[in-house]
This record gives structure tokens, sequence and C-alpha cells, in this order.
């Protein structure tokens, strides 16, 4: 939830703080209200149930997705309120921009700890294992 929060935070200051004006800022906003929305969206939904093992490879790689979309926004809001980023830079910490920084932060941490938590619960792949009869391969000291 707080991945769909940092989205639709980025898409306010988009839309009603006119971040929309600014030409590479702008752009990335809405990517990443988009990116944050899709992951976001994709982690709410029941995965294991709706697709098995695929499920429990997904989870982890959208946990690690969602936080990379986390971090490098709080990194550069941190990195815009102490010189220009793309031409811009943030003069205060407005509310607007704390209620960023500790959703960012937020999301950041939990969704790393879903993905070291998924990673590490992963379904391995079963391959089916040949009959136990089954000569047909040379064992290691024949020619």
């Amino acid at each position: 939830m707080l991945l769909l929060f940092v989205g639709a935070d980025h898409l306010y200051e988009y839309s009603v703080d006119d971040y929309s004006v600014l030409p590479t800022i702008g752009t990335l906003f809405i990517v990443n209200f988009i990116s944050a929305t899709a992951i976001g969206l994709i982690l709410l939904t029941p995965l294991d149930r709706m697709l098995h093992r695929l499920g429990s490879i997904i989870l982890p790689l959208a946990a690690l997705s969602g936080f990379g979309i986390a971090a490098t926004s709080l990194v550069a809001l941190l990195v815009s309120e102490h010189t220009t980023l793309f031409g811009f830079m943030e003069s205060n910490y407005r509310p607007a921009i704390i209620v960023a920084i500790v959703s960012e932060a937020s999301a950041a941490v939990i969704l790393l700890l879903v993905f070291i938590a998924s990673w590490g619960n992963r379904r391995p792949v079963s391959r089916p294992k040949a009959p136990l009869g089954d000569h047909s391969q040379p064992s290691a000291g024949t020619p």
C-alpha cells in the first residue's frame, strides 16, 4: 500500500504543484506514478494462489522493483534538496516533501524486508527424477 501512496504522491505533485511544467522532472513524476501503481497492484494480487510456482518468483521480483522505485525516488528527492537535479532544486521542507520522504523511506524498508522474506521462501522448481532402476546414463567411473 505504501508504494501506491508513493505513486499517488507523485501524481499529486505533478498535477497540483505544477511539476508538470518541468521538462525532465515532470516526465519522471508521471513514470514514477505509473510504475509505482503497476508494481503496487502486482504486490496486492494473491500471486501464489493465482500463479502457483510462478507467483513465488514474481513476488520477490515485484518487491525488489518496488524497493528500487521507492529508494531511487527518495535519493532523487534528497539530492534535489541540496543541489540541482535535471535543472531543478527543491527549496524547502514543506509538508508535501515531508510526506514524500516518510512514505518513500517506509516503502523502501518494508519492500526490502518483503523481498528478503519472499526470496528465502521460494519453492524450488522441481525437475522430474529418473526412476531408481534407470541406468541409461553412465556413472562417473565408466568410460
